[in-house]
């Protein structure tokens, strides 16, 4: 007897009747097209040319990938409702969707075993999905392709602006890769923010007009906000029971999870936020997680949003006189350029980037990265912030928690688990070339030009933490000071035989030359008892 598939999905979407027998398929084969969890739009290439009659679409929710790391909890439920909420799509559109939930008893809990039986289940060997995101999916689904008895047609992710193929042909003889000339690249290539053969303003970059501090109160808005439906609520409680160990907090989960709702997120940022999101694209306020940050990444990258539809609507915003050419240009620059640049940089580098180690960095990564139990505020702030919103914005995650986990030698394999875990935005693809070349300077240059290292009076400059810590950002040795300011030397003494050479260090490196044995001394010294004082 056939087997039979029950989902506990709303009512609207239709069992798919797995019998072949009493199928009109019977006499026609299926092809399965198989949906990752990032892949959730319509337009996504495996569902091009996709027969509704015959065809099967396959969304399975594996064990694998929800417990590779702890992810947050609002990033489970985020994937999961937006994944289930898009198989309720397409089933309202007429499609047949064979949708495998992760409490299914049946659920073999990986990809490669729920095609194969999702395959047995359809009577169907031919197989068709686009290329996934990650290096460690796409070996999974390259196995299959291998195997002599299955058809699998692997179709490239054209979501994306840029192919491989471009990016190789770009990069191709470059010893070091720059994101800024391949960002103009890209403007030139796709006509955005262009004006015939100069870019729109006379300059490409204008990233010195975005580094603002709010000096007095600002009105910032409050972000996107949805109720939460039957599906949503059902994930939620799953969620709270299956993950109950993992990182963050699940209270008042309000992010979008349908495509209707994120293009309302696209819409809200627009005429709430990015005229502001250039200006205040860099500071940190206590307290206030989201500023004006558009907070789209979340949904860029599991699908619900495409990258060309998010570039045109910021551009059409600055057309109409919606937002000044600093924050449209800002914007575009994230978009179009470094999230561009970075899914180029991973898939040109192959899975061996992730062994990269440029500075030895060694140590384990402290407990208070899971808990927020520090006395620096500022690092107190962005983990505490993390943990309620699995959410943090660029200088964050880049200029605190990156900066710290740089200066202390903190060892990638540590530091890209916890970014891959607590970030709703994060896959692989994004979060390892972002961690490991740009935050840890691991790939020795490959990606970033120096290595993002700063003392506290960076931090001071772009936020306003330093009033209520403990440390004093002015002090800079003995147990009052704030660390950041003798690590960031001893980060530099350290690794002195990598970096000297670096031109864009040269003028650090000349000030470290000046300084007498004693204050040397001071700052190892002063260093050591830090760290010594860390729980691992």
């Amino acid at each position: 007897m056939a087997e039979k598939l029950s989902i506990s999905l709303p009512a609207a979407m239709k069992w798919v009747d797995l019998d072949p027998a009493c199928s009109e398929r019977a006499n026609i084969m299926s092809k399965l097209r198989v949906v990752l969890g990032d892949q959730l739009n319509l337009a996504i290439s495996s569902l091009r040319d996709c027969d509704s009659k015959h065809d099967i679409i396959l969304i399975c929710e594996v064990k694998t990938e929800a417990n590779i790391v702890p992810h947050h909890k609002k990033k489970l439920v985020l994937v999961f409702s937006a994944m289930r909420h898009f198989a309720k799509e397409l089933e309202l559109q007429g499609f047949q969707v064979d949708y495998v939930e992760y409490s299914d008893k049946h659920n073999h809990g990986d990809f490669k075993n729920e095609i194969l039986r999702a395959c047995q289940r359809h009577s169907t060997n031919d197989i068709l999905i686009t290329q996934p995101s990650e290096h460690r999916v796409d070996a999974i689904i390259q196995d299959l392709a291998n195997h002599s008895q299955l058809n699998v047609e692997i179709r490239d992710d054209d979501r994306f602006l840029c192919s491989h193929d471009e990016f190789n042909q770009w990069a191709h003889g470059k010893q070091s890769l720059r994101m800024e000339n391949f960002y103009r690249m890209m403007r030139v290539s796709h006509d955005v923010l262009m004006d015939g053969t100069d870019p729109v303003g006379g300059r490409w970059n204008y990233d010195a007009e975005n580094r603002k501090t709010p000096k007095h109160s600002i009105d910032i808005p409050r972000p996107y906000q949805q109720t939460n439906d039957a599906i949503t609520t059902e994930v939620i409680d799953m969620v709270e029971q299956e993950f109950a160990s993992h990182f963050g907090d699940l209270e008042s989960f309000e992010f979008a999870v349908t495509r209707s709702q994120a293009l309302g997120v696209l819409e809200q940022f627009i005429q709430e936020r990015l005229i502001n999101f250039g200006d205040y694209q860099d500071a940190m306020l206590e307290g206030e997680p989201w500023l004006y940050h558009s907070h789209i990444s979340l949904y860029l990258n599991i699908g619900l949003l495409l990258p060309n539809e998010v570039i045109r609507a910021v551009e059409r915003a600055y057309y109409q006189d919606k937002a000044p050419i600093n924050a449209v240009e800002g914007f575009i620059r994230q978009v179009l350029g470094w999230r561009e640049y970075i899914r180029g940089v991973y898939w040109l580098s192959g899975p061996s980037y992730k062994q990269l180690n440029h500075l030895n960095a060694q140590n384990k990564l402290p407990s208070f990265f899971w808990t927020a139990n520090t006395e620096l505020n500022c690092l107190k702030q962005c983990i505490t912030e993390t943990r309620q919103n699995a959410y943090a914005h660029h200088i964050q995650r880049l200029m605190v928690l990156g900066n710290f986990t740089l200066l202390t030698g903190i060892h990638p394999d540590d530091v890209n688990e916890w970014y891959l875990a607590v970030y709703a935005d994060a896959y692989e693809w994004v979060e390892l070339p972002n961690v490991s070349g740009m935050v840890l300077h691991a790939d020795g240059g490959r990606l970033a030009s120096k290595p993002y290292a700063a003392s506290g009076a960076y931090i001071n400059k772009m936020s306003n933490y330093c009033k209520n810590c403990r440390y004093k950002v002015s002090q800079k040795n003995g147990p009052d000071a704030c660390p950041f300011n003798y690590l960031y030397w001893n980060f530099m003494i350290k690794n002195r035989k990598q970096l000297e050479n670096n031109h864009r260090l040269g003028m650090s490196y000349r000030t470290l030359d000046k300084m007498s044995p004693e204050k040397l001394a001071m700052i190892q010294s002063d260093s050591q008892t830090f760290w010594d004082s860390i729980d691992t």
